[in-house]
């Protein structure tokens, strides 16, 4: 089992994937990334896994959306079929159900190779539940894959129940799952604790864009000055196109001395931010898993989650965070208050954050995946 040869089809490689390769690598030492739009080894991990740079991923929008993902077309590089030929993997697992897996599952007769379709979570724009050709072909690749995996059980109840696939083939556990030391790995922590923000500190991570919601938040700041609490700060870590229309509305609601826009940082200065604040919120209007929330629960943070987030499993009403709607901005404006006034609530939230996190290490995540692997029958080789 240790020597067979595991081939991992990714069109964005981004480092939140790395310490799970790398762990998979150790349990199986021929096991190769196949990647586009590469941007290098997250530090700390160089050379931790192989990787077999297939070309650039291009996505080309059709239809924008101001709430959802929106619809587009992703072209991805044909090669990979030479390069697949040539690897002669025993297992492939393919994100998704775009190009690269319909060409696994092509190939399976040829290549004598398994195929797993890793699904990353279900949300309205990526099910295209309303497009029967679309699930048509779902459910042609679904039925000729070997398993399906997901992060999520919202991920599993699509892939049984709308796609038809077969429960005993339909695996989950969280296998995109952050390491500590990724986090730090670029550290700018002199920087960052040099801030003197208000506390407590609640900290947004991730794309300015109508999809995250960020406006919602912003207007549960504007509920919380009206009703005379600012003293607290929430930090917005990230870039995008609404980031001038979203600091003009700061600007004129008066939010700007609790509001501090950070800007676009390293994945590896993430870890000081997360360090610094206090609680972590995202109100996304939909998120397939949203790995950001594992990356502050990871750091001991409490959530206060979208119920629009796939992860938002991952957390236990009252224990180590809440979710919300985020379309009712004085829903989160409350959850924020309680905040602001119980910091021990906030400290004994993160600690079960940090609790809960320690079954979705980058290890067990690769002993899922094993188990996967584990459950496949052999394809026979002549």
């Amino acid at each position: 089992m240790k020597n067979h040869r595991i081939a991992w089809l990714l069109t964005s490689a981004f480092y939140y994937w790395h310490p799970p390769l790398a762990e998979l690598t150790k349990l199986f030492p021929e096991t190769t990334a196949f990647v586009a739009n590469w941007r290098g080894y997250s530090p700390g991990f160089e050379d931790s896994f192989k990787i077999d740079i297939v070309g650039e991923r291009k996505i080309i929008p059709i239809m924008k959306s101001s709430q959802g993902y929106g619809y587009s077309f992703t072209y991805l590089p044909l090669n990979i079929v030479n390069r697949l030929l040539k690897f002669k993997p025993d297992v492939v697992f393919s994100n998704s159900f775009g190009i690269w897996t319909m060409l696994a599952l092509l190939l399976k007769p040829l290549g004598k190779w398994r195929v797993v379709i890793a699904y990353e979570g279900s949300s309205p724009s990526i099910d295209a539940r309303n497009s029967a050709p679309r699930l048509a072909i779902r459910r042609a690749m679904v039925k000729a894959a070997d398993a399906c995996i997901s992060n999520s059980q919202a991920g599993k109840a699509y892939l049984t129940e709308i796609l038809d696939a077969q429960t005993e083939r339909v695996f989950v556990h969280p296998y995109e799952v952050p390491a500590v030391q990724a986090l730090f790995s670029q550290s700018s922590d002199s920087q960052v604790f040099s801030q003197s923000w208000k506390k407590p500190v609640f900290i947004y991570v991730g794309s300015i864009i109508p999809r995250k919601g960020l406006n919602f938040l912003l207007d549960a700041c504007t509920h919380l000055k009206k009703q005379g609490h600012t003293n607290y700060t929430v930090i917005i870590v990230g870039d995008g196109d609404q980031q001038e229309e979203l600091k003009q509305f700061c600007q004129e609601n008066e939010l700007n001395d609790c509001v501090q826009w950070i800007g676009r940082v390293k994945y590896g200065e993430l870890g000081a931010y997360f360090q610094k604040s206090d609680v972590f919120v995202l109100p996304t209007l939909e998120d397939t898993w949203g790995m950001v929330i594992l990356e502050a629960m990871i750091l001991g943070k409490p959530i206060l989650c979208s119920k629009f987030a796939g992860a938002s499993e991952l957390i236990k009403e009252g224990e180590n965070g809440y979710c919300f709607d985020p379309y009712t901005p004085e829903q989160l404006a409350e959850l924020m208050m309680s905040c602001i006034h119980n910091p021990e609530q906030n400290a004994k939230m993160g600690e079960q954050s940090e609790q809960i996190m320690t079954q979705y290490t980058p290890e067990a995540a690769a002993h899922f995946l094993s188990n996967v692997i584990k459950s496949l029958k052999p394809f026979k080789r002549s």
